[in-house]
């Protein structure tokens, strides 16, 4: 078998049908699209979740939970893993503009350390919120932690 010689399977390819072309292609007219409404017509798109009249099932379906729009989403980060990204990038400072330097966070994103793993680095912490467990850990080996 050769590059040349390939060719698709028998019946797998099939002409472009041909629209508005003249009465006598059978497409012309209407251009298989039917009479009048808005399918027929040129820029019709029809809206997101709409099902042809049918109740929409966003519709259908009851409301539930409740959504706090006073939230505050952090980037979350456990003292296991800040021993890993010290080590890894060579970082005496753990803030938000050491983490934006090597990629690690967003820029709309906040920094929470929590209080898992070991820390075995003298690091300085600048983040936004910090356990007391994490606080603990970071102190006793010889760290400081700012809130920014």
């Amino acid at each position: 078998m050769n590059l040349h010689s390939l060719r698709p399977a028998k019946g797998s390819v099939h002409k472009e049908k041909r629209l508005g072309r003249g009465e006598a292609s059978g497409k012309g007219g209407t251009s298989t699209k039917g009479n009048k409404g808005g399918q027929s017509r040129a820029g019709y798109k029809s809206k997101l979740g709409h099902e042809g009249g049918q109740m929409p099932i966003q519709r259908r379906l009851p409301k539930r939970g409740f959504k706090n729009n006073n939230r505050v989403e952090y980037k979350v980060f456990n003292v296991g893993d800040v021993d890993h990204i010290v080590e890894t990038y060579g970082l005496s400072e753990f803030s938000y503009d050491a983490l934006r330097t090597i990629l690690m966070i967003k820029k709309t994103e906040k920094i929470k350390i929590l209080g898992q793993g070991e820390l075995k680095a003298k690091v300085n912490f600048k983040v936004n919120a910090i356990s007391e467990k994490a606080k603990q850990v970071v102190e006793a080996a010889g760290g400081s932690v700012e809130l920014v």
